[in-house]
């Protein structure tokens, strides 16, 4: 990194259990770390140096605490839902910030961001241009199964499958609740291989960071396949990056990225990506990890390094970037039904086993996997 970051006060917006693992990395850098939101036993308040009881939503007081604090940057974690609120804390407090509010709403909308790859010849999952309350004969016109989901929401709340006509009917309202806009998508039920594609940006490169292939557990009975394992690199990478990612790489300069981190997952049809969302932000799958034991540097740290200094990193970071791995990287996910976890073995076992990165709890011992977890990425 380009400047001694010890000292310099970071604020982390929402304490939620991923969000210790900035909190962490931020620590070992030497950063002393704020965190605020509106729980008072929040779990990134409990290992924070400091903590306030202000929503994250409240942009007026989280500015007002900035300037008290003399605070240096902030960042928030991995909520889509989040970025606005973060992008208009930085502006009125003069602090930096990766992207801008046009780029947010491009990004978190499902509709918006599909409609960007259409304009650069980029496949994307087929939709049923249709609206509630419905009419007969749309629905005859469709082919089932089919996906809703809100265009607006993340960690696939609110996404559901509908057999037929009937469960479009009765779950159609069920996602709607979910969408800040009261939009929802019906598309095409996918069933085919998934893959995950990274990017790292650094003044405005656009820089492939890595591409895992997404194996799912479609077991669960009427659910979404939810995430159980990522293999990196993807098996897919080569025909990637010949056939896709320069447009990939186009559609975001015209969309003015300058600074920050973006993955898009994807569908894979007869060996051809078909994508269907994105994220500007930092991934929960924790991906940096094992970034950083491929090629040296990890995308929290410069996201960190960002928000403090306005700077990614002092070096060119396509210089050192390479997603084709020569050794192989695996983040192995377990899912959990809903209820009490009674306990928790063989973590420290684990994490002595050669080749172990690290091991990342997002439940302890007593904690609570509710009903509505099911189906979402809180079943991690």
């Amino acid at each position: 990194m380009k400047k001694d970051l010890k000292g310099k006060k970071l604020l982390i917006l929402g304490g939620t259990k991923l969000s210790c693992e900035i909190i962490k990395a931020a620590q070992k850098l030497g950063v002393y770390v704020i965190v605020t939101d509106y729980l008072e036993d929040s779990p990134g308040k409990k290992i924070a140096d400091e903590s306030y009881m202000i929503s994250t939503t409240d942009v007026q007081s989280v500015v007002a605490l900035i300037k008290d604090k003399q605070i240096d940057g902030i960042l928030t974690g991995f909520i889509d839902s989040m970025l606005p609120y973060y992008s208009e804390i930085c502006k009125r407090a003069g602090i930096p910030c990766y992207g801008t509010n046009k780029q947010f709403e491009i990004t978190t909308n499902k509709v918006k961001f599909k409609n960007a790859c259409r304009t650069y010849g980029i496949p994307v999952v087929e939709e049923y241009n249709i609206k509630f309350p419905f009419n007969k004969n749309e629905l005859e016109n469709i082919e089932y199964p089919v996906l809703i989901k809100p265009v607006d929401n993340s960690g696939a709340r609110g996404i559901l499958i509908c057999n037929n006509a009937n469960e479009l009917i009765e779950k159609y309202p069920i996602s709607l609740s979910f969408s800040r806009t009261k939009h929802v998508l019906i598309e095409r039920y996918m069933t085919s291989k998934e893959a995950t594609i990274f990017y790292l940006i650094q003044n405005g490169d656009i820089i492939l960071s890595s591409m895992a292939d997404r194996h799912v557990n479609n077991k669960q009975g009427g659910i979404i396949p939810l995430p159980v394992a990522y293999t990196f690199p993807s098996k897919h990478l080569i025909k990637y990056q010949e056939n896709l990612n320069f447009k990939v790489i186009e559609m975001f300069k015209s969309l003015g990225f300058k600074n920050g981190m973006i993955f898009i997952q994807t569908f894979i049809e007869n060996g051809e990506c078909i994508f269907y969302e994105m994220g500007y932000r930092l991934t929960g799958s924790l991906e940096y990890k094992i970034i950083e034991k491929m090629n040296g540097l990890n995308p929290l740290k410069l996201m960190i390094n960002y928000a403090l200094t306005g700077e990614m990193h002092n070096l060119s970071i396509k210089e050192v970037i390479n997603p084709n791995y020569s050794k192989f990287g695996f983040n192995i996910t377990f899912l959990a039904k809903p209820g009490k976890i009674g306990k928790i073995v063989g973590v420290e076992e684990v994490k002595a086993l050669d080749n172990i990165i690290d091991v990342v709890k997002a439940y302890d011992e007593g904690g609570v996997v509710p009903n509505d977890a099911l189906g979402t990425l809180q079943q991690v």
